[in-house]
């Protein structure tokens, strides 16, 4: 407890304020929507509970964790957090599609710069683009996933 200012938690369930509060550390009198958050969608008592059991130097961190996804519950009441994360990741993999079509057209762009070399050289080239022509398609029907997977987290 900040002097005689209780701390939000106790603010919101109208409950005087402890020198002891489990809650004032982590959930200060300016910031009241970060407790309310935490407790519509986890209960005071829950939240209570779960720090009680952490070890002090923990509490911060999961508190943080709790905040961060009862937003993430109240913008996705069905997948939370895992909806951002399942998205990120999805992003993720298209850009390294998108990487590996970048340095297979550098590849090919070099090739057709260089001077022609002895033929174990090419041969040793061509074996290295086989796969090429396929992520090229693969570049093509992976936007078409990213476009369905945007719209979906628009909605959300």
């Amino acid at each position: 407890m900040e002097g005689n200012s209780p701390c939000a938690s106790c603010k919101l369930l109208r409950r005087r304020c402890t020198k002891d509060c489990i809650f004032a550390p982590y959930f200060p009198s300016d910031d009241p929507h970060k407790f309310s958050i935490v407790h519509r969608i986890f209960g005071a008592s829950n939240v209570s509970k779960m720090l009680q059991e952490l070890p002090v130097h923990q509490r911060a961190d999961a508190v943080s964790s709790l905040v961060y996804e009862a937003t993430a519950r109240t913008k996705d009441p069905v997948y939370g957090c895992v909806g951002a994360i399942s998205y990120l990741q999805n992003q993720v993999s298209q850009l390294q599609m998108q990487l590996a079509v970048a340095q297979t057209e550098i590849l090919c762009a070099q090739m057709q710069q260089e001077p022609p070399m002895a033929e174990q050289q090419v041969e040793a080239y061509d074996n290295n683009l086989t796969g090429m022509p396929q992520l090229m398609n693969n570049a093509s029907s992976s936007n078409l996933a990213q476009d369905q997977l945007k719209r979906e987290f628009l909605w959300t």
